[in-house]
């Protein structure tokens, strides 16, 4: 059987709030229905006048806007007419004038299954106004596109808050979009009124392309579940100057530099143990972004076994390789990221500098792994919590 949706089970059942109720809907192009209609027509047949506004994420509505810190501006939906107010732009979180419009707001975005992924803050400074303005939330379900068994990584400390990591979650969080609201109300004072429509058939084993819906990219550089699969490790080059495949048509799938030399990196990383994938070198010319027009040595991550691969450790593992063999070369992006000014964007992506540290100083990968298992545990009895599936 295929997976319903939030939103088609939204559209056949009654709704959890009152009818006559304004509402809005956070979304961007990939929320869509089984049927590839978006939810913002789906429910504007379904509510009619009752749609009063949309907000859209990072990215900007059409997921079109490329890069960090590209914001996008306030439109107006060509399609129903209706105000599209960006939380991506002169704003990340909804002003009072905003939530005016409203007395519900509906959330149908597909999250990747990744701490630094910036649409489940988006959800979350949401749900903040919500409780401050007396506004009810509820989000339309959607799967976790690697699954909602595996969760990977240390926590995030709070010093490394910001818009890439608002909470103590691993990189690998292992939770649906839906159960991520309630935990983070639940654990986090938010105190909003929330509530969830689940899927029907979805079961944590599932990526999502056991799912029989069809996947559409929620952000520009996630076009495939595989992109998803390899991007809780692969996001850490974001924080370096090191390709992560940006501007080819494999981003995250792909790393490299000019300066990478693949056959002395991959006996480098011998060392650390790598189940369910091989990285088969190859050389890549970026169209943009870092390295635009200049040949990068590096590889493809091939998954073998989704089940056993660990993304972050793998490219946790590329990392000490190349910040020790390339020491000239390899260079940490300075800020800004995502709106921070001062700390080391490799600090926020990796949640504790502390990884980052060890990871100069030669120690390990294994050892650095065994130092977070406690913290992992304590998540993963919280996250049972609020398992939903």
């Amino acid at each position: 059987m295929n997976v319903r949706l939030g939103i088609d089970r939204l559209l056949a059942e009654e709704p959890p709030w009152r009818r006559g109720a304004r509402l809005g809907l956070l979304c961007n192009h990939a929320s869509v229905g089984a049927s590839l209609e978006h939810s913002r027509l789906l429910l504007a047949g379904r509510f009619g006048g009752e749609m009063r506004c949309l907000f859209s994420p990072q990215h900007g509505f059409f997921a079109e806007k490329q890069d960090n810190m590209v914001e996008s501006e306030h439109l107006t939906d060509p399609v129903t007419g209706l105000p599209i107010f960006s939380l991506y732009g002169e704003t990340r979180r909804p002003t009072e004038s905003m939530f005016e419009r409203i007395d519900v707001l509906l959330v149908d975005l597909q999250d990747v299954g990744t701490r630094v992924y910036t649409f489940i803050y988006t959800m979350a400074y949401c749900l903040e106004a919500a409780a401050r303005w007396g506004k009810k939330v509820v989000v339309l379900d959607r799967p976790n596109p690697i699954g909602g068994e595996a969760i990977e990584g240390n926590l995030l400390t709070d010093r490394f808050t910001s818009f890439v990591g608002l909470y103590p979650l691993p990189m690998r969080h292992g939770l649906t979009i839906g159960e991520l609201a309630l935990l983070v109300n639940g654990e986090f004072d938010i105190g909003a009124d929330v509530a969830v429509v689940t899927m029907q058939g979805w079961h944590r084993a599932q990526y999502f392309d056991e799912t029989g819906l069809h996947w559409v990219f929620p952000s520009p550089n996630m076009p495939t579940v595989q992109s998803a699969v390899v991007y809780p490790g692969q996001v850490i080059w974001e924080g370096t100057n090191v390709s992560e495949g940006r501007g080819t048509t494999l981003p995250f799938e792909l790393v490299g530099a000019p300066y990478w030399r693949s056959g002395e990196i991959l006996a480098a990383v011998k060392k650390t143990e790598l189940p369910g994938c091989l990285l088969r070198p190859l050389a890549f010319e970026p169209t943009s972004g870092k390295w635009a027009g200049q040949s990068c040595f590096g590889f493809q991550l091939h998954v073998t076994d989704r089940r056993q691969f660990l993304p972050y450790r793998t490219s946790l593992a590329l990392l000490q390789a190349v910040m020790h063999r390339y020491p000239e070369d390899f260079v940490y992006k300075q800020p800004p990221y995502e709106y921070e000014y001062d700390t080391l964007p490799m600090d926020l992506i990796l949640g504790d500098d502390r990884v980052r540290r060890r990871l100069e100083a030669g120690e390990p990968i294994a050892a650095i792994e065994r130092d977070w298992q406690d913290g992992l545990a304590a998540f993963d009895a919280l996250r049972r919590g609020y398992f939903l599936y």
